[in-house]
């Protein structure tokens, strides 16, 4: 187990070193940020001065290094549109879009498990068959939409819910939370729902599919022939060996909320660090940019390490194989 850990990590900080050099490559081509920072009246020399100052006259290997060696320090150089450490900038921007990310996934994971398990055991039901015609427009319908259409309804109809913004905030310690007031709670449910309906459906999906393959499997028909409850033989047996390739898909999805936070971010305009990415686009703010995509390629392979790792608590058989290869 430790070798397959100490493997995993290195292959990570491969990973991470080439998502660095292709982001902080692949920005170099989006505008060059002196021409946002600057006014209409410079001249050849405050240019000239302004990208020193930025470190933009390095070679191209020298600024990346001098990146990657910040960022393992937690240093991610100045924004240059705030004129801010970049840290500092995220870390303001962080606990919006991670409440938001923590309820899209709470809702996608428990509603998702759930129906997905309803409608495959009740899969002749009248309501498992609504619930499976509903799913296809979470699956079929474009995040943006969801949220327009999400808006229309509750917000400008029927004005239950606010359309924008997070709400009133309360600091606790150095996080500022939504949780605990009422006008934040109430401006989590729409972009919550939003982000969340897709990974909610693909679950669902998942789980029923799973779940059908395992009920017809002879060990499930053994159980039954043995005199075990209905209850038994779905959750205890059947439910727990759906969930290995179900924990693939959902801790990706987990990951996937955070990343593409991006357009329910834009569509709600959430103040987090996707609508901060955004901005960070249209100025061409390099630094920004960058930590964004590190910081979600972090979280991208710290989750697949954590599902790899899962496997071996959920199934035995990988535990059995791992001793004997």
């Amino acid at each position: 187990m430790l070798a397959y850990i100490i493997r995993r990590m290195f292959q990570s900080v491969i990973v991470l070193l080439v998502v660095g050099l292709v982001a902080f490559s692949m920005f170099r081509f989006v505008g060059d940020p002196v021409d946002n920072m600057l006014g209409q009246e410079r001249t050849q020399a405050d240019i000239e001065r302004l990208r020193t100052d930025l470190g933009l006259d390095q070679p191209f290997p020298v600024q990346y290094f001098k990146f990657l060696q910040g960022a393992v320090q937690g240093n991610f150089g100045v924004s240059y549109r705030q004129g801010r450490p970049v840290a500092t900038i995220i870390a303001e921007r962080a606990p919006a879009t991670l409440e938001l990310a923590f309820v899209s996934g709470l809702f996608a994971i428990s509603l998702g498990i759930a129906l997905g398990v309803f409608t495959a055991i009740r899969r002749q039901g009248v309501a498992a068959n609504v619930i499976m015609t509903l799913s296809l427009i979470g699956v079929s319908l474009p995040t943006f939409l969801i949220g327009i259409l999400l808006i229309y309804v509750f917000s400008v109809e029927l004005d239950w819910l606010p359309s924008f913004g997070r709400g009133d905030t309360v600091m606790v310690g150095n996080w500022s939370t939504g949780f605990l007031t009422t006008s934040g709670i109430k401006a989590l449910i729409l972009p919550s729902i939003t982000l969340g309906l897709y990974q909610m459906t693909l679950i669902m999906r998942l789980v029923r599919s799973e779940m059908l393959e395992v009920l017809r499997a002879d060990y499930i028909r053994f159980a039954r022939a043995r005199g075990l409850s209905e209850r038994t033989v779905n959750f205890r047996h059947a439910l727990r060996n759906t969930l290995v390739p179900v924990i693939t898909v959902t801790g990706l999805q987990l990951g996937a909320i955070i990343a593409f936070a991006i357009i329910t971010e834009t569509v709600f305009q959430w103040p987090g660090v996707g609508l901060l990415f955004i901005n960070a686009v249209q100025f061409v703010d390099i630094p920004v940019m960058a930590a964004y995509l590190m910081l979600i390629s972090v979280l991208f392979v710290t989750i697949n390490l954590i599902v790899d790792l899962l496997y071996y608590a959920i199934d035995p058989r990988l535990r059995v194989d791992g001793r004997t290869a």
